[in-house]
């Protein structure tokens, strides 16, 4: 009975510990999020890797572990395949990153504001390199995201001044 007891506590550790699904700390803002994704993947949802790199937010083995080894329910951060599982699931992946960047949250343009700018540098370059020279294709697909979704905010002021100011 004993065994069996000590058994069942050491399962319930090792689930519990395992778990991490659910993420309180998120910084980066949904627009940000749809924005690393477009420009990582084109936000292609199918469960794949290229070169280490995987899901949508093409997230690597260090980064998720750097993350936390966020896992789906089903898993724990000693399954096998938790790693895989996780990033190629959405919700899962974008905890990652929003773990990531809550861990190694820093101004990396120098403009004394930790934003998204820093968090797309700090995505792509990693937390020791994020001051660098982002690659011009990321740069370029990524900035013309952020300043698509602020062209849309911008648009959704305008009309609710308008609809607030017609009444």
């Amino acid at each position: 009975m004993l065994r069996l007891l000590v058994g069942l506590a050491c399962l319930w550790l090792l689930v519990d510990s395992g778990f991490s699904y659910d993420v309180t700390n998120k910084p980066v803002t949904e627009d940000c999020l749809d924005c690393l994704c477009e420009t990582m993947s084109g936000c292609n949802a199918s469960a794949i890797c290229v070169n280490g790199a995987c899901g949508i937010f093409r997230i690597t083995w260090g980064y998720w572990v750097e993350a936390g080894k966020i896992t789906l329910p089903t898993d724990t951060a000693l399954s096998d395949d938790a790693f895989t599982n996780c990033v190629n699931q959405p919700h899962c992946a974008a905890n990652t990153v929003q773990n990531y960047m809550f861990k190694h949250g820093q101004d990396c343009n120098g403009d004394n504001h930790i934003d998204c700018l820093d968090f797309g540098a700090l995505h792509k370059l990693g937390n020791l390199q994020c001051q660098g020279e982002l690659p011009n294709i990321f740069a370029k697909v990524f900035y013309g995201c952020l300043k698509s979704k602020e062209r849309l905010a911008e648009k959704k002021i305008l009309e609710t001044q308008e609809t607030t100011s017609s009444t």
